[in-house]
């Protein structure tokens, strides 16, 4: 806690201020007064535009201007496409100016270890009082030394399915293939009746690594081992995963997927063109959402043929991989301190459930204590999203999601293995390439 001598106490003068540095954000609210040193602060935050786009209506309309009533703090609130936000902090930080904070996804915050705020009081206090941090919310944010970003959700995914065509097929919610050698053979009678799986090779920052990482892993193949540094990614493991991705994709696949954005198996699912997908719950929300827009071919309401299922097992078991969100606050900021009370005042039960709500199950919330909130009885549907977040591992598995792992995951390594292969490079020379990559970011 920072020390407050005479001449800082009198700069820092009233019930608020003294409030902000003494007592955390409890006492800023009990004292009734926004802190001194924010009042009349404008903050400047860039994040990506909602795939639940009632969240960003409220977190605008309603949280931050409330926001201004208890902190005194008003915002200047940027949704942008996440593809863009790397490129917006590599500007911001060399120009040593820019958006007081910035969201990053996935371990982004590790690529920018040197330029953001030490925030570890503010996600220590979060994380004590809500039942600890998922192990990706910790291992994204957490240098091993101290909190680089504060966690703000894990977007939880699971696998969208068509029932009715799962169910021609002998398949449904009860009765689900367990392994990717099931899923393939599933997949070519689907494909057969029209009804392809979608699954994109681009560079989609969520749901491209949320598939090809825990695919690989399922296969026993791993970026590095355990110190971090030795890449092992060449191995037989990661070769026959190849392989056999190589031909899952040519039998069961939509082959325009390619180039599909993390938008892309959204609109393929919704226009009835694919019947299966890893994905967040954002398809079924928008189907729920808009019942009379979206039917199958039969006329009916599309969200009422749609089930949810974790990816299969390989023979080195079941993995998974969801997509976490944390906030930075940039170095170069000269609003740090009203940055970090925001996220502090931000993440307490009563605000940032305004804003989980309208979610419905989409985002997790960083900390395990979401799962026990009631919204999970409200939907059946939803509830395999409930603890998805328990499962599976993170970049840089089965070392730890550092600043390398960042590399890799920026540069879409990984991803790219599978894709030259699907396009014709042999599985062998794919595996070959992708591991020298590493070696130069690993060293």
């Amino acid at each position: 806690m920072e020390r407050i001598n005479r001449r800082r106490l009198l700069k820092l003068s009233g019930a608020g201020a003294i409030a902000a540095r003494t007592g955390g954000i409890a006492a800023i609210l009990s004292s009734g007064r926004a802190p001194a040193f924010a009042q009349g602060t404008t903050l400047h935050w860039v994040r990506g535009s909602d795939y639940v786009p009632i969240s960003d209506q409220t977190l605008r309309t309603k949280i931050l201007e409330q926001c201004q009533k208890d902190l005194g703090i008003k915002f200047n609130l940027e949704t942008v496409d996440g593809l863009t936000i790397q490129a917006r902090v590599t500007s911001s930080v060399s120009s040593g100016t820019g958006p007081d904070i910035i969201s990053s996804i996935n371990n982004w915050a590790q690529l920018y270890a040197e330029s953001v705020a030490d925030v570890s009081d503010v996600a220590e206090e979060i994380g004590k009082a809500q039942g600890g941090y998922y192990e990706t919310s910790k291992a994204i944010a957490f240098d091993g030394k101290k909190w680089l970003a504060v966690p703000n959700t894990i977007v939880g995914l699971q696998i969208v399915n068509r029932a009715s065509w799962w169910n021609e097929i002998g398949y449904g919610p009860e009765k689900y293939p367990e392994t990717w050698e099931e899923w393939r053979e599933a997949g070519k009678k689907l494909k057969a009746k029209g009804h392809p799986m979608g699954q994109t090779l681009a560079h989609a920052f969520g749901d491209a690594n949320a598939f090809w990482y825990p695919y690989l892993w399922s296969w026993g193949g791993k970026e590095v081992e355990a110190d971090g540094k030795t890449v092992v990614l060449n191995s037989p493991g990661t070769i026959e995963s190849v392989k056999f991705a190589v031909g899952w994709w040519k039998d069961a696949c939509d082959e325009g997927a390619f180039a599909w954005d993390d938008s892309g198996n959204n609109r393929a699912f919704l226009a009835g063109t694919i019947s299966a997908t890893n994905n967040g719950a954002s398809i079924y929300l928008e189907a729920k959402k808009k019942p009379d827009t979206y039917k199958t071919e039969n006329g009916k309401p599309l969200k009422d043929d749609v089930f949810h299922t974790p990816l299969p097992k390989g023979p080195a078991g079941q993995f998974s991989w969801h997509v976490p969100f944390a906030d930075m606050v940039m170095g170069y900021g000269k609003n740090q301190q009203a940055a970090k009370d925001f996220l502090r005042w931000f993440h307490t039960e009563k605000i940032y459930e305004q804003w989980w709500v309208t979610q419905q199950g989409f985002s997790v919330g960083p900390t395990k204590m979401w799962e026990n909130h009631k919204l999970w009885q409200e939907d059946p549907i939803m509830l395999p999203f409930r603890a998805a977040a328990e499962s599976g591992h993170f970049a840089g598995y089965a070392g730890p999601a550092t600043r390398k792992a960042a590399e890799v995951i920026s540069k879409y390594i990984l991803v790219d293995m599978y894709t030259k292969a699907v396009q014709g490079m042999a599985p062998e020379d794919a595996v070959k390439w992708a591991h020298g990559e590493l070696v130069k970011i690993y060293g």
